[in-house]
């Protein structure tokens, strides 16, 4: 069951690549600054990059989520990784930048809320200014998507009024900025992302006895680098199309401000623990960006499409979650 259980875990990694992966390509490849093949590259070398050297404080944070016996953390672990796949498929399909990190926070915690009660959730909060449970997980992705909007709707005037009697030949530069802050967002992603299924991983194999205490192996961090890569490829197109053009049509000056600021927002939160949603933090600074230029312009219709797919993330995954567990312990 351990082999099933780092399986789905994986899966759930690739259908995050589906997601939060292609935020890192949304910008690049929306305007034009590069092919999809070499963005892909960029964006695979960066992922594997973050969690090798960024280090664990977001795993540490996930890993400490649910609270239930050995014996039953790979039926709770693999039902609330199964919810979350399931909302990540649905919401893929309609093409959503929806949040992966609240499916797998809602998954998880109705999970074990259904086996144990509410005793089986460490529901947490902030400790030495760090998140601890399911609460600091909240508040870290409530937080983050305000502050990347806000920064880049800042950011966007600022480089508006800076840029207004700049000559054509500031267009080439403007893309070569691009790469960098889109090497900087996926290694951020990398360093933020990748880290919450290294933690589930890693709770998985704790309590099967394959690890003595809570120490994220080498294989598990480029195992889940790899998946999240691999998703991108596959499936992330769908998001990409929504992130860079259905939201706001992005320009050179526009991504470069956008992915700046996302990279900035998800790079901070990694460092305290904070395990935070790309896909809300980037969307956020499109957002940010669309109504700093030009406001009339952004795709309102397709912001509260977005925002209420956001609010349905939690109860949704918790409710597959739920569903999930009574399969997961016929399994076990």
């Amino acid at each position: 069951m351990i082999v099933v259980a780092i399986a789905v875990a994986v899966a759930f990694d690739f259908t995050n690549g589906f997601h939060d992966s292609s935020n890192a390509l949304a910008a690049l490849v929306a305007t034009r600054a590069a092919r999809p093949g070499p963005a892909v590259v960029l964006v695979g070398v960066c992922h594997v990059a973050g969690p090798l050297i960024a280090g664990t404080a977001v795993a540490n944070t996930v890993g400490g989520i649910v609270r239930v016996s050995a014996g039953d953390t790979i039926a709770v672990v693999g039902a609330g990784l199964t919810g979350a796949i399931a909302w990540n498929l649905v919401t893929w399909w309609r093409g959503l930048p929806s949040s992966s990190s609240h499916a797998l926070v809602g998954g998880l915690v109705g999970a074990a809320v259904l086996h144990a009660g509410r005793s089986a959730v460490q529901w947490g909060g902030f400790e030495s200014g760090r998140p601890v449970g399911v609460l600091g997980v909240l508040a870290t992705l409530a937080i983050s998507p305000v502050l990347g909007f806000v920064v880049a709707f800042a950011a966007a005037r600022v480089a508006r009024r800076g840029l207004r009697r700049a000559r054509r030949g500031v267009g080439p530069v403007l893309r070569r900025g691009e790469w960098a802050t889109a090497a900087a967002l996926a290694f951020s992603h990398g360093a933020n992302d990748a880290q919450k299924t290294m933690g589930v991983m890693t709770v998985l194999l704790v309590a099967d006895g394959h690890l003595s205490s809570f120490v994220v192996p080498l294989w598990v961090k480029l195992l889940a680098a790899a998946s999240l890569t691999f998703g991108t490829l596959v499936g992330g197109w769908r998001i990409v199309r929504t992130l860079g053009r259905g939201i706001y049509r992005l320009r050179s000056q526009d991504g470069l401000v956008s992915q700046g600021v996302s990279a900035a927002t998800i790079l901070g939160s990694a460092a305290v623990g904070g395990p935070v949603s790309t896909t809300h933090v980037v969307a956020s600074s499109v957002m940010g960006v669309g109504a700093g230029q030009h406001r009339r312009h952004v795709r309102w219709a397709v912001v509260r499409e977005i925002v209420m797919s956001w609010l349905l993330t939690l109860p949704a995954a918790a409710v597959a979650g739920m569903l999930a567990l009574t399969v997961w312990r016929e399994l076990a």
